[in-house]
């Protein structure tokens, strides 16, 4: 007589439930938390330009409170906090700025090719505006390499 088939489970055994395998989601997490980490400081700029560059930057400027920076386009618009302005609106919005924050600082970014005397006429106003010192930004370009005896 054949033997009656006997259930694969037995009655009262635990059934272990599925597990997830978290690796793949921990790699995708941390690719795309290293492509984050490198493109944040490229989205600081909101006016693209090609800054002058100096050969040995001072590292004691490093730190502080994060200065108020204009950006004055080859074209002559001038950029503050995202908005363009022309000269009489950025003073305008200079003003209020120092009205909120007295003792913060100024940095002027330029691009390479504008000529000093369209940056120097801003110099002037916010000189009279009370700002006593102002930034010039530029890059950091790399020192030359020695020559080589031969």
């Amino acid at each position: 007589m054949p033997r009656p088939r006997q259930s694969s489970r037995r009655a009262g055994a635990i059934v272990a439930a599925p597990e997830m395998n978290v690796t793949p989601l921990v790699d995708v997490v941390l690719v795309l938390l290293i492509i984050f980490m490198v493109v944040a400081p490229r989205m600081d700029q909101e006016v693209p330009l090609t800054l002058p560059a100096v050969a040995h930057p001072d590292p004691r400027l490093a730190g502080g409170v994060d200065p108020l920076k204009i950006s004055i386009a080859r074209a002559g618009e001038f950029h503050l906090d995202g908005r363009q302005y022309d000269l009489d609106g950025v003073v305008a919005a200079l003003v209020e700025a120092r009205a909120a924050d007295p003792l913060r600082r100024l940095a002027v970014r330029a691009a390479a090719g504008l000529r000093y005397g369209d940056v120097r006429i801003l110099l002037e106003r916010t000189q009279s505006l009370g700002f006593s010192g102002v930034a010039l930004m530029a890059s950091e370009k790399p020192p030359p390499l020695p020559e080589l005896a031969q």
